[in-house]
């Protein structure tokens, strides 16, 4: 498939990149630390005699004195590395995905960072990294929210973002555990919603979760294809997939979309099948939990208010402030 051997050539750019850095990063430290290359030779040289030693004499004895001498030599290598301003691993090829050294391959199949190029690609979501450069936790400024009581609210919109910020906080550090958490956003447009969902979304993806992230257009657009669409299409299956096992989807602008028995059934069938699965979600709407009632059937709505942390968001649209 097109879109497998596409991937395989970005692993390929990436290795590629990451070598000629190190090929940099040697000549820079050969050039500081003038004894570094001969080291670097000896080491090279006496490992091959070990080896080649041991294979045809088959000591171990002498085995493990030439492995404790190769440590002693690597030692010193870094030592001198060390010595030099430099961290220990500096002439290390440093891979960009340590757990596949830029393979897209574990020992337990297709790495995770693999199957997040996936999700970008089947997904789009080119469009949301460019989303999180700006909308992060770095950027979010607290200040823009209103510091005056609201509508007769307990808290005003600064304190009800400064609690949110606490409950978003909790979610990312409590990721991992089995803890049945998702999220549901709702207010207004223009409060911050999809500011916040972008920002979880970033710090989960620093932290190597797969994660996906679908307006509701977009969601329905896929479930619409693979009950109508055209059968045996892979990208179309693997995209549906990528739905259910994601450790972390994000369904944006629920309620925009058209609602009938259709959209409703498949919706209620992703919520409560990642539910089952201990999978994640967060969705964020415009609706309130009365609407929300009345616009989608009772086990859906059940299922959203059984399960999700309701988080409120009110004030002024930031949009036109």
């Amino acid at each position: 498939m097109k879109l497998h051997r596409d991937i395989q050539r970005e692993y390929e750019a990436i290795r590629d990149q990451r070598t000629r850095e190190r090929e940099e990063r040697i000549k820079r430290a050969h050039g500081a630390i003038p004894q570094l290359k001969q080291l670097e030779e000896d080491i090279q040289n006496f490992g091959a005699q070990a080896c080649m030693s041991v294979l045809s004499t088959g000591d171990s004895e002498r085995a493990q004195r030439g492995q404790r001498e190769l440590e002693e030599m690597e030692a010193y290598r870094r030592s001198l590395l060390v010595g030099a301003g430099y961290p220990p691993d500096y002439l290390d090829y440093q891979p960009q995905c340590p757990y596949c050294q830029d393979t897209g391959v574990t020992e337990e199949g297709r790495c995770l960072c693999y199957q997040q190029k996936l999700a970008q690609r089947l997904h789009k979501m080119s469009g949301i990294e460019r989303l999180l450069e700006r909308e992060n936790f770095e950027n979010f400024d607290l200040e823009r929210f209103s510091p005056e009581p609201f509508q007769g609210e307990k808290r005003s919109p600064r304190e009800n973002m400064e609690q949110i910020l606490a409950t978003a906080h909790s979610f990312i550090e409590n990721f991992p555990q089995d803890n049945g958490e998702n999220l549901l956003l709702y207010g207004p447009t223009g409060l911050g919603k999809t500011f916040l969902s972008s920002a979880i979304a970033g710090e989960l993806l620093s932290r190597n979760h797969l994660v996906v992230y679908e307006t509701i257009f977009g969601l329905i657009h896929i479930l619409e294809e693979k009950v109508f669409g055209e059968r045996g299409n892979g990208e179309n299956h693997l995209k549906y997939n990528i739905l259910f096992e994601a450790d972390l989807l994000i369904i944006d602008d629920l309620g925009t979309e058209t609602v009938n028995s259709f959209t409703t059934s498949q919706l209620f069938n992703v919520i409560n099948t990642r539910l089952v699965k201990g999978k994640k979600t967060i969705i964020s709407t415009n609706l309130t939990p009365s609407t929300i009632s009345a616009t989608y059937s009772d086990r859906l709505f059940s299922r959203i208010f059984q399960s999700y942390i309701p988080i409120r968001f009110y004030g002024k649209d930031l949009r036109w402030e």
